[in-house]
């Protein structure tokens, strides 16, 4: 690859860092989330992001989520909110209630289409795309709001150039930052942002970063939102179905590296997709120098003096 805008420029610094959660959809799932959070809480991310099904089917998991993390963690929650299967009046008090529970940050997506059904169709008194939602959510209030970038462009984009349009459509609306879709060749990435800054686009884009727990699981996924899964991640995780110890060592050793590489480039935040487990995003934050914020000792006792 021709390094032009992007040059290597590793720092040395430890990187910020950003996570994704899902609502839990039973008591058992709940407390493995909070468990998860608790963990990941102490390396002080800069935000967390929590996710919002397609049609809007966890709307009130996902409220109820981010109001706890409000009122018992130290986390500064990003709620994602979508334009499918609601009005827009509905879409505004979603965003209204946010706001009332203190929540400053909102991931502003398109959103899937429903269970059941192939493509998105705009609901008929409802936002059309991402970019009207972001217009709308700040005539709302004064929201920080990320979008979606992709870099192996959205599955259902003609082009790289019609996706960099519909970005630039987000930005004009009121966008300040991207998160991009989980990737696995850093030259995807780099590519992507190769083309974004020379058309002009200067918001962060963070790259997204999915540690691969289960191969056949992220094949499924990555078909359904256009990301690849290149021959050479599914051969290392060959003959390790049955041992999990050995297949987490892989994970973690694939996405700190993915991330150092892009360290190298200049990258200095990185978004972890968690899906809701700790264990593997805080083995990879602790390669890449991120440790648990130290509590203060105690007060040391006077020594007395010998007479």
């Amino acid at each position: 690859m021709t390094k032009t805008i992007l040059e290597n420029r590793f720092t040395g610094k430890t990187p910020s860092v950003s996570f994704e959660f899902f609502p839990p959809k039973t008591a058992e799932m709940e407390q493995k989330l909070w468990v998860a959070i608790t963990q990941l809480e102490s390396l002080s991310p800069s935000f967390v992001s929590v996710t919002y099904g397609a049609g809007g089917t966890t709307r009130e998991r996902t409220h109820h989520t981010v109001r706890r993390m409000v009122q018992e963690t130290s986390l500064k929650p990003a709620a994602h909110l979508t334009c499918v299967s609601a009005s827009r009046e509905e879409v505004d008090q979603v965003a209204r209630d946010y706001w009332a529970a203190g929540i400053r940050h909102i991931v502003a997506l398109r959103g899937d289409p429903p269970q059941g059904m192939a493509t998105y169709i705009p609901h008929p008194q409802g936002y059309c795309y991402s970019s009207e939602l972001v217009a709308g959510l700040k005539r709302i209030g004064d929201f920080e709001i990320s979008v979606a970038a992709f870099p192996e462009k959205h599955p259902e984009s003609r082009s790289f150039e019609d996706d960099i349009d519909y970005l630039k459509q987000k930005i004009d609306a009121g966008a300040t930052r991207a998160i991009s879709q989980y990737f696995f060749d850093v030259e995807h990435y780099l590519r992507f942002i190769d083309r974004i800054r020379k058309s002009g686009i200067t918001i962060p884009v963070i790259p997204g970063i999915l540690p691969v727990g289960n191969v056949s699981q992220v094949k499924k996924f990555s078909a359904m939102c256009g990301a690849s899964v290149p021959d050479w991640l599914s051969h290392l995780f060959d003959g390790l179905d049955s041992d999990p110890t050995m297949r987490n060592m892989v994970a973690v050793t694939v996405a700190a590296e993915q991330c150092r590489k892009l360290m190298e480039y200049g990258v200095e935040h990185l978004h972890f997709y968690t899906l809701n487990r700790a264990d593997l995003t805080s083995a990879v934050c602790h390669t890449l120098g991120l440790r648990p914020a130290q509590k203060p000792d105690a007060a040391p006792q006077a020594k007395q003096v010998a007479k």
